[in-house]
């Protein structure tokens, strides 16, 4: 476990997706997230979505009051959701982008372009001692509008690197690293934290977790996907050594 290193957010989302599918209270996401903390992780994320097709309002007041992480609300830049997230005061609140056609978060949140309308709701989040993250994509000009909003904290959006791994496109994959390595770096360096996620794996997650720039790594779907041959317990220990290994490799090599 790497509590000062790089921190692991486990994505909790589709724990909710399974129950939903039969109804009833199992399996229960508040179960999971005590057993990714215990196998290692720093924080539990949870995506309250607006029509609640997994977690539900229920399960994020029980996972602020039953869980000993800090729990980080996904949510859209909406007057309900921040209604939500002032009632229960998650440690974090990640603005994303939100389509209610789509299967997960497609993209990043444009916050250079809806920097008006995103304004007050970080502050309000920020008020609240709210920690204000925005998950956009790894560009300069998304990091710049974070920094004019006042957000501590980005999420840079890994899908496209994900996809261009499982694609086997080498040179792409390249390119989109370095695209992630350097917003990660201009990021830092304007005074933000920087976080990284979607679409991590065992396959790929090893040269992300290696940008020494990168405070904190969210997975979900990936592991909750492999805790089914392997048990969300060992999916997550294997996730957090991996990061770990990595992280110190860079270092060693610097």
């Amino acid at each position: 476990m790497s509590r000062g290193g790089l921190r692991l957010g486990v994505n909790i989302d589709h724990v909710a997706t399974i129950r939903n599918a039969r109804g009833g209270t199992h399996p229960d996401p508040v179960k999971a997230a005590r057993i990714a903390a215990a196998a290692g992780a720093d924080g539990i994320t949870a995506h309250l979505r607006e029509d609640r097709r997994h977690i539900t309002d229920a399960d994020i007041a029980a996972l602020a009051r039953d869980i000993d992480l800090p729990l980080n609300l996904e949510m859209a830049a909406t007057d309900e959701m921040l209604e939500i997230a002032l009632r229960h005061r998650p440690h974090a609140a990640c603005i994303v982008p939100e389509r209610r056609e789509e299967r997960t978060t497609e993209g990043g949140l444009d916050a250079a372009g809806q920097h008006n309308s995103l304004s007050p709701l970080v502050r309000a989040l920020g008020g609240a001692r709210i920690r204000v993250s925005l998950f956009i994509e790894p560009d300069p000009l998304q990091l710049d509008a974070a920094v004019s909003l006042g957000a501590p904290v980005v999420e840079l959006h890994t899908g496209a690197y994900a996809h261009a791994v499982i694609d086997g496109d080498a040179a792409r994959t390249a390119e989109l690293l370095e695209r992630i390595r350097a917003a990660a770096a201009y990021g830092a360096a304007r005074g933000l934290e920087i976080h990284a996620g979607h679409g991590l794996t065992f396959d790929n997650v090893a040269p992300v977790a290696a940008i020494g720039e990168i405070a904190e790594l969210n997975i979900g779907h990936f592991l909750i996907g492999e805790a089914i041959f392997s048990g969300l317990d060992s999916a997550v220990r294997r996730m957090r050594l991996m990061m770990d290994q990595a992280r110190s490799a860079a270092a060693s090599a610097a």
